[in-house]
């Protein structure tokens, strides 16, 4: 831990915590010696998220992109290009493992807007699913087939922002999660960091790891936390993108720590697609700390194994 987080603390300061609600989940907050107002300007915040890259709010800027023309350069707010731009940048990098234009694969498997369905649906067609982002003006435009998704990234940016907007306002200590994903500033009153425990499977004997969120994030994705099954096989809401297709990789949860919660976010998602071979040595290559669990067998990488120390 850093020296200015124990310069910065008061032994006799108060953990003060809230808790809301925010898309389709929940968010808890445990500030130290938090201002007037906290709690509507953390709400604030989560509520811009839904407000731009919601796909189940049908006047998101994410859902009018979506509706918009094909081929139609449409500016966007800071927020949402901004998101979408980290979102391209892991795309690439991971070879398509993750891929924030596949709102209309969602769509069809019953995971989007329109809610569950009860059967394997069709083959889509092969149209464009691309997404350019011209970053001088702020503007993208999409693929006659390409549907913006973010629900891989998003929620891990809305902890972000609402983690900038505490600390913008003076509060230096705090752990903040949002369905799931953490990030954790400076320390608690007692000078302890803030301990959390990692998300494993209800099915594996795994351990969890016990995490000191001392200025980091993390963040957990689950191949089986949703789903449908259809006869005897079960389909995760987990998508390989390259295929079109959910996960068959036997990758049941994903956790990766980085400083921004939004890349954390993210590079779960991608990871979890890639497997334990492709995702470790991806992760190797990038310098991520990360954990894959298949079953019973966990893999690690190197930046994870020497954050052991």
């Amino acid at each position: 831990m850093t020296p200015a987080a124990f310069a910065g603390r008061d032994a006799c300061a108060a953990i003060t915590s809230f808790a809301g609600e925010t898309m389709g989940t929940s968010w808890s907050l445990h500030a130290v010696s938090p201002p007037a107002g906290t709690m509507a300007g953390v709400q604030a915040a989560f509520d811009l998220v839904v407000a731009q890259m919601s796909q189940w709010e049908p006047e998101s800027d994410l859902s009018r992109f979506n509706r918009a023309p094909a081929g139609e350069w449409r500016r966007v707010p800071a927020e949402l290009a901004h998101v979408v731009s980290a979102a391209l940048e892991i795309a690439a990098v991971s070879g398509g493992a993750f891929d924030p234009c596949l709102g209309d694969l969602t769509e069809r498997w019953g995971f989007g807007s329109t809610g569950p369905v009860n059967a394997v649906p069709a083959d889509g067609d092969e149209a464009d699913r691309s997404i350019e982002w011209d970053a001088g003006a702020s503007r993208l435009r999409r693929g006659e087939g390409a549907f913006l998704d973010l629900s891989g990234i998003a929620k891990g940016y809305g902890v972000d922002l609402a983690a900038e907007w505490l600390l913008g306002n003076g509060v230096r200590h705090f752990l903040l999660e949002a369905g799931g994903e953490l990030r954790g500033e400076g320390i608690r009153p007692d000078g302890q960091p803030w301990w959390v425990d990692t998300e494993t499977p209800p099915t594996s004997s795994a351990q969890p790891w016990r995490i000191a969120l001392h200025d980091l994030s993390v963040a957990t994705s689950g191949s089986y936390r949703r789903g449908f099954t259809v006869g005897d096989r079960h389909y995760s809401h987990s998508f390989d993108p390259r295929s079109g297709q959910p996960i068959v990789n036997g990758v049941s949860s994903v956790t990766v720590l980085h400083r921004s919660c939004m890349m954390a976010d993210g590079w779960a998602t991608a990871l979890t697609v890639l497997g334990p071979d492709q995702g470790i040595a991806l992760a190797d290559a990038r310098g991520l700390a990360a954990s894959i669990l298949r079953g019973d067998r966990e893999f690690t990488s190197r930046a994870w194994r020497d954050m052991l120390g």
